[in-house]
């Protein structure tokens, strides 16, 4: 038996795994602007230059604390409202108007980046990674539409096994299938899942849309940092993309926006096909979505009794599990010691499936 009790960093409202996280909408922040934002219980001022880059640097000034999204934005440097101390693009303070020369203070600066129409920030010291992408369209151009907004009263992590629950399809989605996952290992931080049915021979449903498939009735997902989900659906010549971003917050709860996403088509046609496509792809989402939403409002998660069926989301689980962890708020390593002993508990615990 195992419990999630035992995990390390699964389910785990005081520790996340360091990786890109979303921080809000491309469109949400004008040139020459400045916003706050509370990431992974860290405060934040995010400004774009004049000359469009994003920075995202730690909210308060080092003068008096005050908050750096209360300033303005000069060129690549943000100007604090209070004293208006100056720190260039690299946290640098440059300029401090009632002295000659800038005292040698430092703001801290956090990697940056835009995709998807999304803003996503690097959390952790490590030299930053690939940011989350669906594996089928890794060299792909895109159009993408953001979808819905949302928050579930739940961790990230139990958002995401959601689409890797066998069982649930059957359930909850009433879908006359055995199903079985392949899981792969894409990279420390990235793992795949694919899946394959069986039966449903039965099924008017399955018997209308196995002709659209050359072997399996099939749909893939891959996990990017324990956070951020991508989903691959649909027939064999037509295929579905969303990506699920999510955050923690405080509470422990799941924040998330929904990506539709679309390779990119050129011309005339493309112009007009892929916006259909991407309205299609948010009601394709939503259809899956709608079932799954009460048990997210009142479940609370502790996996004590795994089945055969849970085999994927162990393997998921233990993923996230050997990846190494921040702390909530602080953004500080959590010690690795601890970390390797509750994932030498979880192991001697895990359920022989």
């Amino acid at each position: 038996m195992t419990s999630t009790k035992l995990h390390s960093n699964f389910n785990n409202t005081t520790q996340f795994i360091p990786g890109w996280y979303w921080a809000l909408p491309s469109k949400k922040l004008k040139i020459g602007k400045v916003k706050p934002i509370t990431l992974l219980g860290r405060n934040l001022a995010i400004y774009r230059s004049d000359h469009g880059e994003v920075k995202t640097v730690d909210a308060y000034c080092p003068h008096m604390g005050a908050h750096l999204a209360e300033g303005k934005v000069e060129g690549d440097s943000i100007r604090c409202f209070f004293h208006n101390w100056k720190y260039d693009q690299s946290g640098k303070c440059v300029e401090i108007p009632s002295l000659e020369k800038p005292l040698p203070v430092c703001i801290k600066t956090w990697t940056t980046a835009e995709k998807y129409g999304i803003i996503w920030v690097w959390v952790g010291e490590e030299k930053p990674e690939q940011l989350p992408f669906v594996p089928e369209l890794e060299l792909v151009e895109c159009d993408y539409m953001l979808g819905t907004k949302f928050i579930k009263n739940c961790h990230p992590n139990v958002l995401l096994i959601n689409a890797i629950d066998a069982h649930h399809f059957n359930t909850v989605h009433n879908l006359p299938l055995e199903i079985v996952f392949d899981c792969k290992t894409l990279n420390n931080h990235a793992i795949s899942f694919s899946n394959t049915t069986r039966g449903g021979d039965d099924s008017w449903v399955i018997k209308l849309i196995r002709p659209l498939y050359k072997n399996q009735v099939t749909y893939s997902m891959c996990y990017w940092y324990g956070s951020t989900g991508t989903v691959t659906l649909g027939p064999d010549f037509l295929h579905f993309y969303i990506i699920f971003a999510l955050r923690m917050l405080e509470d422990g709860k799941a924040e998330g926006q929904t990506i539709l996403v679309t390779p990119k088509r050129r011309g005339i046609l493309g112009w007009l096909i892929n916006p259909i496509l991407l309205w299609l792809t948010q009601r394709v989402g939503n259809y899956f979505a709608k079932g799954d939403t009460q048990v997210f409002e009142t479940i609370d998660f502790n996996f004590q009794t795994p089945t055969k069926a849970d085999q994927s989301i162990l393997q998921f689980i233990h993923h996230v599990n050997q990846q190494k962890s921040l702390r909530w708020e602080s953004w500080e390593k959590v010690d690795e010691l601890q970390t390797q002993m509750n994932l030498i508990a979880y192991q001697e615990h895990e359920f022989n499936i």
